[in-house]
């Protein structure tokens, strides 16, 4: 009796755990997973080592072709060789788009488990929920894996975003949003763990890095606000927005920063980089220090915004 009550409590809470975060809610073990895998491979995913680089597309690829049928390489070439971009589609094949982007390689030689496997670990969950329950999927939404965000090629017309942000804005594609996932897996309950370009911001924002920020311009400020309040209905890690002009320091630090060229709304998922994470660019940037319990949380936000999201009121609030 006392093994069945026990059997039934366990089921009950992973019933209101599952309610709570949505009926496919994100798994740890396999943003643990994702995340190893790519901080495996020897040597480091950077542009001195395209073979890294070629394996770290094909693992991407070889991923999200559980999930779509819909997958395109785009290639392009720079002075070390050809590399590309992995492209999975779901929902409508016409349409307006949401864009949803990480990139795979890492500058220089480290693990680069936050920065930024972390972010392609949850394209990765986004795509298998997404697959989960086509259903809900009412516009094209693009999950792209990224090459080269990472120096020397970073603000660069060879970054693998603003190939893929140039090849929307030529064919005249209309684009929702686009939304980046740039190192979504470090956190602190410390006091004074979270940092700012601007001290000011202390009085506004939290000093301790237990949340995950959400960055856009002021052109795409309505569609980060409405888009923040959707992942708040399945996100249980607190997030904070910030609209700032790109003179404040790290607003256009990733991939997000290429569809701003084009015009396009975009913004950042990030919990903050070097802001909070002492490990950025640097060896100890390994598995061990994320926290996926947390990451979990942020990919069940973003995909219940992703799969609810349907333009942005442009009332002031």
């Amino acid at each position: 009796m006392k093994k069945v009550l026990t059997t039934y409590f366990i089921f009950s809470l992973f019933n209101v755990i599952t309610t709570f975060a949505g009926e496919f809610p994100a798994d740890s073990t396999l943003l643990r997973s994702h995340v190893t895998v790519l901080c495996n491979i020897r040597p480091p995913r950077s542009i001195q080592h395209l073979s890294s680089l070629e394996q770290s597309a094909q693992y991407i690829e070889s991923q999200l072709r559980q999930y779509s049928r819909r997958i395109e390489s785009q290639s392009y070439r720079v002075t070390y060789g050809e590399v590309r971009n992995v492209i999975a589609s779901f929902g409508p094949e016409k349409g307006s788009r949401i864009i949803v982007g990480a990139h795979y390689d890492v500058a220089g030689d480290q693990f680069g488990a936050d920065d930024n496997a972390s972010g392609i670990a949850g394209l990765l969950e986004l795509a298998r929920l997404l697959a989960k329950d086509s259903s809900k999927i009412e516009k094209r939404i693009d999950l792209v894996a990224y090459t080269l965000e990472e120096p020397p090629f970073f603000r660069t017309e060879q970054m693998g975003s603003f190939i893929h942000a140039k090849s929307l804005s030529d064919q005249e594609i209309k684009v929702d949003l686009m939304v980046c996932l740039e190192m979504i897996g470090y956190y602190s309950n410390w006091e004074d763990s979270q940092t700012y370009p601007l001290g000011l911001m202390k009085l506004f924002y939290p000093t301790v890095g237990n949340f995950i920020s959400v960055v856009s311009n002021f052109n795409s400020h309505f569609a980060a606000r409405d888009f923040v309040e959707l992942m708040k209905q399945s996100c249980s890690v607190s997030i904070e927005r910030l609209t700032a002009p790109t003179s404040i320091q790290g607003i256009d630090f990733s991939d997000h920063l290429n569809y701003w060229h084009f015009g396009y709304k975009a913004f950042m998922i990030t919990d903050t980089a070097f802001l909070r994470n002492k490990n950025y660019h640097q060896k100890t940037d390994i598995p061990e220090t994320l926290n996926f319990l947390s990451m979990v949380e942020v990919v069940n936000g973003v995909y219940h915004a992703i799969t609810n999201y349907r333009g942005s009121s442009k009332k002031f609030k």
